[in-house]
């Protein structure tokens, strides 16, 4: 009886405090901050090359994704292997609009994720590692690796539910809620080992240009 009516509280703590970040939100809006369209990240990263033009949606899935700047862009290697590199920008979160996790944009695109783990990306500069979710993905015979991560105003987070609790720290201490969620998929040919590698070393390559894109 006692731990529910703690339950009780903590909730009721959290629904307060987030209905005051909301009002001093639409109070005293955002902190402005400067940073790069996604169009200028880097086409060279490492031995990665980009290849072909960036994809951009059609306007049924930007209504639906409603970042403010997104890159979808492929990048290849000089033996022909490939990955898939995706950036979704938010400006600001208080208006609703966030980043879609995979884990409920892809199955509705008819994708199962399988054998979910966490793996360490070692930025390519020496910067910290940071922890990214893995999972392999499949849609009929295609199978694929895929990493993602949260990032946003210096912090790289594996956990949607960590980036969302961290949203609402520095929005009170910060004024921001500005964020991204990257995402690199690799086709997996020779094995999931293989694939796993390959987004690695893509996301550790393209991880110290990010901070340019998606502000610190």
């Amino acid at each position: 009886m006692k731990s529910k009516k703690w339950h009780f509280w903590i909730l009721l703590a959290f629904l307060l405090l987030g209905g005051t970040v909301v009002n001093l939100w639409e109070r005293i809006g955002e902190a402005s901050v400067v940073r790069r369209e996604l169009k200028e990240f880097p086409t060279e990263l490492g031995g990665w090359r980009q290849r072909g033009v960036d994809t951009r949606f059609d306007a049924q899935t930007e209504s639906v994704l409603r970042a403010d700047d997104y890159l979808a862009r492929d990048y290849t290697l000089a033996d022909g292997r490939t990955a898939n590199f995706y950036v979704g920008y938010y400006a600001t979160q208080r208006n609703g609009a966030t980043y879609h996790s995979p884990l409920n944009c892809l199955p509705g695109a008819g994708w199962t994720l399988n054998e979910p783990a966490t793996v360490q990306i070692q930025p390519a500069n020496g910067d910290a590692a940071f922890e990214a979710n893995r999972y392999i993905i499949q849609n009929g015979d295609t199978r694929q690796l895929l990493v993602y991560w949260y990032q946003g105003r210096g912090r790289t987070v594996a956990s949607e539910y960590w980036g969302k609790i961290y949203t609402v720290v520095d929005s009170v201490k910060r004024r921001r809620s500005d964020g991204a969620m990257v995402r690199v998929i690799v086709p997996i040919q020779k094995s999931d080992a293989d694939a796993l590698a390959l987004a690695v070393a893509l996301a550790a390559a393209a991880s110290p240009a990010l901070p340019n894109f998606v502000p610190n």
